[in-house]
């Protein structure tokens, strides 16, 4: 059955320890973290965290962390440090996946290399050091296309790298900039169903959602992509929106993916 949970940043600047209990209060299912939403990387600290998600059965889905491979080779080298510190405080949390970010990719990197060739790298050697943690890593488009996804993770190879499908962040998407916009040369709905059979997790946006319908996304859509395939995973709740109410906001669409998905 597929798990429904909510990410950290839907309740932005709310304490770890207040957003667990938030979601055990609207009876999600998991809960996803960014790096930087511990306030510490003291184990003592981490250990109170874990124990809170056991506390309320509520695993932790992945770990977010940028890992974006392109700029100078110092830059990237960075990158890869800090998606390593990641991987490191995931397998301490407990959970299996962290999140990778690919977006548009530049012709050229500062230094004025080719981007492909160490971007690639890149997610390899964080994929190798993430294998001997027993740890997945899941790429999140932002923005991209279908085609450029598909052709990273063929590239990247690794038995533990595939994808973290956002339903919002795609090239030509209305969480893409603009904001609000469509643009018709992009057909992002094509690109989710492209991608959708190697999710290891799916993040759902919310934008407009005060109706009980999100108004900026095809939910009636996405939801038939995402039962086509028998996804049985994790979906997570990622509020976007202007409502002060978060929770509510949050609630409300709970409530949507539920009906939409009920019965898988």
């Amino acid at each position: 059955m597929i798990k429904i949970g909510c990410n950290y940043l839907s309740l932005k600047n709310t304490p770890v320890e207040e957003f667990i209990k938030i979601v055990y209060d609207l009876r999600l299912d998991v809960v996803d973290f960014h790096q930087g939403a511990f306030e510490s990387t003291d184990p003592v600290y981490l250990s109170k965290i874990k124990s809170l998600c056991l506390k309320y059965g509520l695993p932790i889905g992945y770990i977010g962390v940028s890992g974006l491979f392109h700029g100078t080779a110092e830059e990237r080298d960075e990158q890869a440090s800090i998606a390593k510190d990641a991987v490191d405080l995931a397998a301490f949390l407990g959970s299996p996946i962290i999140r990778l970010f690919c977006a548009t990719v530049p012709e050229k990197n500062a230094d004025g290399e080719e981007v492909w060739p160490g971007m690639i790298a890149g997610y390899q050697e964080v994929a190798d050091y993430a294998a001997t943690k027993g740890i997945s890593i899941g790429l999140q488009n932002h923005p991209i296309t279908g085609k450029a996804m598909l052709q990273i993770r063929e590239e990247t190879n690794r038995d533990n790298f595939n994808f973290i499908v956002d339903t919002g962040q795609w090239t030509g998407s209305p969480g893409a900039a603009p904001r609000g916009k469509t643009d018709p040369k992009h057909d992002f709905y094509g690109y989710m169903e492209e991608t959708l059979p190697h999710a290891m997790y799916i993040r759902t946006k919310f934008y407009r959602i005060e109706t009980g319908k999100e108004e900026w996304l095809d939910y009636e859509r996405i939801a038939s992509l995402i039962k086509n395939i028998n996804y049985n995973g994790c979906i997570s709740i990622v509020y976007e929106g202007e409502n002060e109410d978060r929770i509510d906001q949050v609630r409300l669409a709970a409530s949507y993916l539920r009906q939409l998905l009920n019965g898988h």
